[in-house]
């Protein structure tokens, strides 16, 4: 009687923890801007300091500027893909860069991001001052297997390879299937930004 209630505690916590992930992809309109399924669990993230990110709350360039570690249900036995994006860039009224790509790591064994393939290497939020606040969503991918990714590789020096990529058309293109989890924060401009727009040769009025 004992194992049957704790079973079903664990249900309702699982089916809770799904609704919450879905109530935020909906709120935030990752669905439909992005995505059409929202992911089954809550993908943690983390940035340097313990600084914990997520569930559609306010953070500042300068707080995420550094690649996050990341934690979700993984098997250290499959390959795994993870994606940042933003939907909308460069401004919310105009986001004519939809979307933005953020970062992109495939072939990831498990946990290890470390040991997955860059196809882009990770870069913090970069809103215009005029942009106002803006959407960043992370998801991960169970890939079938170990894949052949036949993508050009982005470096960070360029603002081209970053814009209008589309997470949804490259999951279909690699039978990727939904996204198993995910997360949303959301950023606005602050002076390390002047940084990246440098870095990246782009210009707006608050450069």
């Amino acid at each position: 009687m004992h194992l049957k209630l704790l079973l079903v505690v664990l249900i309702l916590t699982l089916v809770r923890a799904n609704d919450d992930v879905e109530k935020l992809f909906r709120e935030y309109k990752i669905i439909p801007d992005v995505l059409d399924t929202a992911p089954k669990d809550l993908l943690k993230v983390e940035y340097p300091g313990n600084l914990l990110v997520g569930m559609g709350k306010e953070f500042t360039p300068t707080q995420t500027k550094d690649e996050p570690h990341l934690v979700w249900v993984a098997d250290p036995n499959e390959f795994y893909t993870i994606y940042m994006g933003n939907p909308d860039a460069p401004f919310t009224n105009d986001p004519y860069w939809s979307e933005w790509l953020h970062w992109l790591v495939v072939n990831v064994p498990g946990l290890e991001v470390n040991k997955g393939e860059i196809i882009c290497p990770y870069m913090g939020p970069l809103a215009p001052k005029a942009s106002g606040i803006m959407r960043y969503a992370f998801l991960v991918y169970k890939q079938p297997k170990k894949l052949r990714f036949i993508e050009p590789h982005v470096n960070n020096t360029s603002a081209d390879p970053h814009k209008m990529f589309h997470i949804k058309e490259f999951g279909e293109k690699y039978q990727l299937g939904e996204p198993i989890a995910g997360n949303v924060y959301r950023s606005q401009w602050d002076e390390f930004v002047k940084v990246l727009h440098k870095q990246l040769n782009v210009a707006f009025d608050d450069n």
